[in-house]
């Protein structure tokens, strides 16, 4: 890496979260007009706002785990070579995952962009059905599943607790 010679300077370009009028931001244009990490940090200070308005004290490492749950889908742009469509809403592993693999292979990686989803949208939109069925829209979410011949994998709690299958975790499994 060159010196910057003397005499060059490099902007540092910052943003500032002041609302023109009062009330919340609307948090999807937030997401559109910054980014992910400013936006998450909005919605945990005005999250804290309310419990500390109350008299709670929440340590933040709370509710920034909700929080990354509300961010952790990514909504398909351009799906390159990978088997994904556009606007197909998958989570961010899968998309990592598919794009590392395809990154591998010389082949053109998918792209995609984050968005911000309600955390009762993050809990339907697993790929767990079980999981899905056991949260809401039981009816819904098993007759789509069923349509489109689903296969759960039985990779996370909730699944093989419904199952009563023992739990991936410790040294049972």
């Amino acid at each position: 890496m060159k010196p910057v010679p003397a005499g060059i300077s490099f902007p540092i370009i910052t943003f500032s979260l002041r609302p023109l009028c009062e009330g919340s931001l609307d948090l999807k244009e937030l997401l559109q007009l910054t980014d992910e990490k400013l936006t998450q940090r909005y919605i945990v200070k005005e999250i804290q706002k309310i419990y500390v308005s109350q008299g709670v004290a929440i340590h933040d490492k709370h509710v920034e785990v909700i929080c990354r749950q509300m961010f952790s889908r990514f909504r398909i742009k351009d799906p390159g070579d990978s088997l994904f469509s556009t606007s197909e809403i998958i989570e961010r592993a899968k998309f990592l995952e598919e794009n590392a693999g395809l990154r591998k292979e010389k082949k053109k990686p998918c792209k995609g962009v984050p968005i911000l989803l309600g955390i009762s949208r993050v809990a339907l939109t697993t790929d767990s059905f079980l999981s899905a069925a056991s949260f809401q829209e039981t009816s819904r979410v098993l007759i789509r599943a069923a349509i489109v011949g689903k296969e759960d994998k039985l990779r996370g709690l909730k699944e093989n607790v419904i199952i009563g299958k023992l739990i991936p975790a410790g040294t049972g499994f």
